[in-house]
């Protein structure tokens, strides 16, 4: 392969060059040429080069609103699209990862450094990460913690999930405050021009998307792990009654089921799609709606089964199981814009006048104007005076729009898993 030669001099000012035999001053600068020559290949390029010590920008996030973001990749490649969110959390972010919740979505952490503990296998919160990609400032470069069992790009890169860095994550924030949630696409492949993501972006939607078939089990099964007795915070006072609970999985986190085994709950997990029929032939003592991604009016044949159940035994739901509820005492839910996301959210319980410090992950709230006679709001979220809680004595219902088990997140709503096992076991007294 013939190959030719790129050339090129540099002039230095030997007056300012620290030499062991420095020049005697003179009026006139003297410069000194240093010449070098690089192989150059038959296409041109510079040949012998060694590689940059320093990742350079190979990715793109582009919104539906026309911006593009360069940023630097991690995790895996290729190109994916999600409606991007926005999260609070500082810490936490496996438990995010693998929150069902955030299936179709981006997750933009605004906490500007991430992965500096790695991961471990202790704290996922589903069987995997169904999230469309993460959105970060900061990527640390190694990890310092005693259960740290993989770094964090690893990670994502086994479960074929993209993640991208070096991005201004505040004013990317910015701009969902003000416009709302965005539609984007993330790509490595530079093939695909920013006008083909761009289009991409405007022709996807998530709305009236029925994200739980892709994230719930697929049989029912038994559930028995508590949480761990190094992680128990709430132990005290504790009868030891036995309550059997059907768990629909909308999305449902495992840190929801081992709280309910915690309080003494036999479990059985069901599919979305499980017959309302089916469970009351398991004479459960009570039903919890779990958690879930996407719009509540996407899956009517769930709110068709909570129908079903309702008056028959006490429920609880929870997020998505919140929502569900709601439509099915004939309430109508809509979808905010940009959502609560982060374990920081304060809300206040109407019944008692406290105040908890809460963990958050929705798109969607209930119209409190809409829900019919009798129907009570328990909670409210103090930064904009959304619908945080439900009751409806008569048919022993309860439900949070945010998450009691946290993980991430405080533990303040703890309690609320306490209150559906008085609820239950009134319940079970008075029949």
């Amino acid at each position: 392969m013939g190959v030719n030669a790129m050339g090129f001099s540099l002039r230095i000012n030997s007056s300012v060059c620290f030499t062991q035999n420095p020049p005697k001053p003179s009026s006139k600068p003297r410069f000194l040429t240093v010449r070098c020559s690089l192989p150059l290949s038959s296409d041109g390029s510079a040949t012998g080069l060694a590689e940059r010590p320093w990742k350079v920008a190979d990715a793109r996030l582009v919104l539906e609103d026309g911006s593009i973001w360069r940023a630097k990749s991690f995790g895996a490649s290729g190109t994916q699209v999600g409606e991007v969110v926005f999260n609070t959390s500082l810490t936490g972010y496996q438990e995010i990862l693998t929150d069902p919740s955030y299936a179709g979505q981006f997750v933009l952490m605004t906490n500007p450094h991430i992965g500096n503990t790695g991961v471990n296998f202790d704290d996922e919160e589903s069987r995997q990460c169904f999230l469309a990609g993460l959105v970060i400032r900061s990527l640390s470069i190694n990890t310092s913690n005693w259960r740290c069992a993989e770094t964090l790009g690893d990670y994502l890169a086994k479960r074929n999930i993209m993640g991208i860095y070096d991005v201004d994550t505040r004013a990317i924030t910015r701009r969902l405050r003000q416009d709302g949630s965005l539609i984007g696409v993330l790509s490595t492949e530079q093939s695909k021009s920013d006008e083909q993501l761009l289009e991409m972006s405007r022709s996807w939607d998530i709305v009236g998307v029925d994200l739980i078939s892709g994230v719930t089990c697929n049989a029912p099964y038994e559930w028995v792990d508590e949480t761990k007795s190094e992680w128990d915070f709430n132990s005290d006072g504790r009868d030891r009654e036995t309550y059997r609970v059907v768990a629909y999985d909308f999305g449902i986190k495992h840190n929801i089921l081992r709280r309910l085994a915690s309080y003494g709950c036999k479990i059985t997990v069901v599919p979305s799609t499980w017959p309302a029929e089916e469970t009351l032939k398991m004479k459960p003592d009570g039903v919890l709606f779990s958690n879930g991604p996407g719009d509540p009016s996407a899956v009517p044949y769930a709110v068709e089964t909570v129908k079903k159940i309702l008056g028959k035994v006490p429920v609880f739901g929870i997020c998505m199981g919140h929502q569900l509820l709601g439509q099915a005492l004939g309430g109508k839910t809509f979808k905010m814009k940009f959502g609560h996301h982060g374990g920081n959210h304060p809300v206040r319980n109407l019944r008692n006048d406290r105040v908890e410090i809460s963990a958050q992950n929705h798109n969607y709230a209930v119209d409190p104007a809409s829900l019919p006679d009798g129907v009570e709001v328990t909670h409210v979220n103090l930064n904009d005076g959304s619908c945080a809680g439900l009751a409806y004595p008569a048919l022993n219902i309860m439900s949070l729009q945010y998450h009691p088990e946290a993980s991430p997140g405080p533990h303040d709503s703890d309690c609320a898993f306490r209150e559906f096992i008085e609820l239950m076991k009134s319940t079970k007294r008075a029949a």
